[in-house]
């Protein structure tokens, strides 16, 4: 491999041109991805209607040519514009460059390298890769599908995507000189300039762009001796034009998605982090690294949420080592300069693991605490009263028997305070709230609210979710109260019990900072079938069976644009357009009718329950963090992961009157990591009040396992608030998990101890 030396020596012209903008820190940063992954986004769900891409604004690099949005108008304006030129002032127009004619196929290359193997003669195995990688046409000609297609299509690259993968997998196990040759062409490649006409530059542009498109797939660019080459590589993509970015976003979604996103995420971390700083130049003299490799992953990022399903997860995008920096320092920055100056991980939060964004929200949470405990105290020495230390907290002081109400009279008069430590009494009890009595005042508050016969919230049985009912009714500040609730529990990182589908906290984040004008509309966000499906699968198959009925839906179906729903026992009627009730479903109309049907139910119909929910969420949680969170994430945040670990579990243990090598210990681990996803789900709730593991994995939940000196004849114990088992010394394995399975499976009603 060539050396870093030799390799960056190589840039040396290029960097003389002028440094490249993406540095970190630097004062003329390149503008972040925000317009155009927000135009990627809107565009998710209706790609057929596209308008002219806006311009970005990006970075002075002058090694690489501006050139103009790839699309037909600009070849038809070109044409247009010469065509109306005086005869005289008309120049001869040149023939426009034409690709080389390859016609090697993947069997001739795949014959070469057997041959090569056997004989020991590279010499075609070399000739080829050498003349391919040689410059930006030779590779486009190489692994162009047909010579004769065009390169204008967002559907197609007109890339043999089979032919470019058996090369690139055949490359690592050829000699070095001729894996040298390949990097040599790489850099030779991108130090060109294209200097022909400026008719030529909708064809070049689409040749540089598979060739980029081709480039970042080199399996050589996973090996930190080729870092150099490839991080001008993803300063050059990163520098193309939005109009670029759009075909790449739609080109890369077709191959090896999830090697080339891990490729970069190891770029990014072996930058920040190197295992030998010795093979990197100074940080000072590539700064813009990591912002070109960032941003080059967002466009990844957008061709993922193109797709229905994902290629991958997005925690597939997290990158773990972040989680070591100093993540206030990027939040605070963000902050202060936006989208638009000083590069922040912030500006792409895809990257930014949950784990991290928790580390933030909370950090953001302990200083508007601490502000707002510190003005509390400023404030009564100013008027010269006594400082007490109650007022550095949320004290919520309840009765048992009107645990609502007081809850609610209590959040609703100390509103000033919700940003404060949160500290729970129940009235007429003695002890101090160190975590325990918190955890039990969420318990008991969501357990009754949730509860059918309080009737705020309607339980699904077919997808084992709550969601708001659709009653009307004089006062919605109970919703207000449960949206404080979690809230606070975020606030206060404490996991809550709550089955809400994922619907819902798209909602909550719709949008994620509250509006300055109380008439702006919260809560309303777009809903599809999906959406339904996750709350209501069976009315969601039957509006799914409509849109795919083949016969005569006016007169088959006979209805209208109207709904009907059931309050307290009286029928209403709701029109899901003007006159709905006068205008039929039709074969052509009944898509409307199904997306305004979503929409009523899962928006228009709880708008006010939701928007008193929204704002009391809101009115603890309101931090710019949030616009770093997806719905997924704040799911998580509220309620918990629901991937179990309980070998993870195991080791974070602690014991009170047992020792993990006693017989019962050995035992209880034995008969629980052999059950079923099942019954290890009931377990944890039965242990902690949930079955989801809190945003920093088993440890975080502070298990711990108590001898109980009672008859083995008993069942085991729970003790919710402290996350407690209490295990009799049970004489055998038979009977342990005899009792445990009992004990676990029906628990449900027992109350709390």
């Amino acid at each position: 491999m060539f050396q870093d030396v030799v390799v960056e020596s190589k840039f040396i012209s290029l960097k003389r041109k002028g440094k490249c903008g993406l540095e970190r820190g630097a004062k003329n940063q390149f503008s972040t991805f925000s317009n155009f992954i927000t135009t990627i986004n809107q565009k998710k769900e209706g790609t057929g209607n596209r308008s002219s891409p806006t311009q970005l604004v990006i970075p002075s690099i002058k090694n690489v040519r501006d050139l103009p949005p790839i699309c037909l108008d600009v070849r038809q304006k070109q044409r247009i514009s010469i065509d109306t030129l005086p005869q005289e002032l008309k120049a001869p127009v040149p023939h426009q460059p034409s690709l080389p004619i390859r016609t090697k196929t993947v069997k001739d290359f795949q014959d070469d390298m057997e041959k090569a193997k056997s004989s020991g003669d590279w010499k075609a195995v070399h000739e080829f890769y050498s003349t391919t990688f040689d410059s930006f046409l030779e590779i486009n000609a190489a692994f162009k599908k047909d010579a004769n297609s065009p390169f204008n299509t967002t559907e197609d690259s007109g890339i043999n995507a089979k032919f470019v993968n058996v090369v690139y997998d055949a490359l690592l196990n050829t000699p070095q000189d001729v894996q040298k040759s390949v990097l040599k062409g790489i850099i030779n490649g991108l130090l060109q300039e294209w200097k022909g006409p400026n008719d030529f530059f909708p064809f070049i542009q689409f040749i540089n762009l598979t060739h980029f498109f081709n480039l970042f797939q080199n399996p050589q660019f996973s090996n930190t001796s080729t870092y150099v080459i490839y991080a001008h590589l993803l300063r050059q993509i990163a520098a193309l034009t939005e109009a670029d970015h759009h075909f790449l976003v739609h080109w890369i979604a077709q191959r090896r998605f999830k090697q080339v996103v891990e490729r970069l995420l190891q770029f990014i971390s072996l930058r920040l982090f190197p295992a030998k700083p010795e093979e990197f130049p100074p940080m000072e003299k590539c700064t813009w690294w990591i912002p070109s490799a960032t941003k080059v992953l967002a466009l990844f990022n957008a061709a993922n949420s193109l797709v229905s399903p994902p290629i991958i997860s997005y925690t597939d995008f997290y990158n773990s080592t972040l989680d070591h920096i100093d993540l206030m320092e990027e939040y605070h920055n963000w902050q202060c300069y936006g989208n638009s100056h000083r590069f922040s991980f912030c500006q792409h939060p895809f990257i930014i693991s949950i784990a991290a964004k928790k580390v933030i929200i909370q950090r953001d949470s302990e200083q508007q605490m601490i502000s707002i405990a510190r003005q509390s105290l400023v404030d009564k020495v100013s008027r010269r009263q006594k400082p007490d230390m109650n007022m550095l907290f949320l004290n919520v002081k309840v009765r048992r028997t009107h645990l609502v109400s007081d809850s609610l009279d209590e959040l609703t008069r100390k509103r000033a305070d919700l940003k404060k430590k949160l500290k729970v009494t129940f009235v007429g009890e003695a002890g101090l709230d160190m975590g325990g009595l918190t955890k039990e005042w969420f318990l008991l508050l969501i357990r009754q609210i949730f509860h059918p016969d309080y009737g705020m919230f309607t339980y699904h049985k077919d997808s084992h979710c709550h969601w708001f009912s659709s009653f009307k009714c004089d006062n919605y500040s109970e919703f207000r109260l449960v949206g404080a609730l979690m809230g606070l529990a975020v606030y206060n990182s404490i996991t809550l019990d709550i089955r809400f589908p994922p619907c819902c906290y798209k909602k909550l984040l719709s949008p994620p900072i509250v509006p300055c004008d109380h008439n702006t509309l919260v809560g309303i966000c777009d809903v599809t079938l999906d959406d339904l499906f996750q709350i209501m699968p069976e009315l969601a198959h039957g509006l799914s069976e409509l849109l795919s009925y083949e016969g005569n839906v006016e007169e088959d179906f006979y209805s209208t644009f109207q709904v009907f729903q059931e309050e307290f026992g009286v029928i209403k009627s709701y029109n899901l357009k003007p006159n709905g009730d006068k205008i039929p479903v039709t074969n052509q109309n009944r898509k409307e009718y199904v997306q305004l049907y979503v929409d009523f139910l899962l928006n228009k119909s709880i708008y006010k329950q939701f928007a008193a929910f929204y704002y009391g969420f809101h009115s603890v949680c309101a931090s710019y963090a949030l616009l770093l969170l997806r719905p997924e994430e704040v799911e998580i945040l509220v309620c918990g992961s629901p991937e179990l670990d309980m070998s993870a579990l195991q080791r974070s243990t602690q014991y009170e009157g047992y020792q993990k090598t006693d017989v019962t210990i050995r035992y209880f681990w034995d008969v629980v990591l052999g059950f079923s996803l099942d019954l290890q789900k009931k377990l944890l709730h039965f242990a902690t009040g949930s079955d989801r593991v809190p945003v920093g994995g088993m440890a975080d939940l502070n298990f711990k396992i108590s001898k109980s000196e009672t008859s083995t004849n008993w069942l085991p114990v729970a003790h919710t608030c402290f996350n407690q088992l209490c295990l009799p010394p049970y004489k055998n394995k038979k009977e342990l998990k005899q009792k445990l399975i009992i004990g676990i499976s029906n628990a449900e009603g027992f109350g709390l101890e």
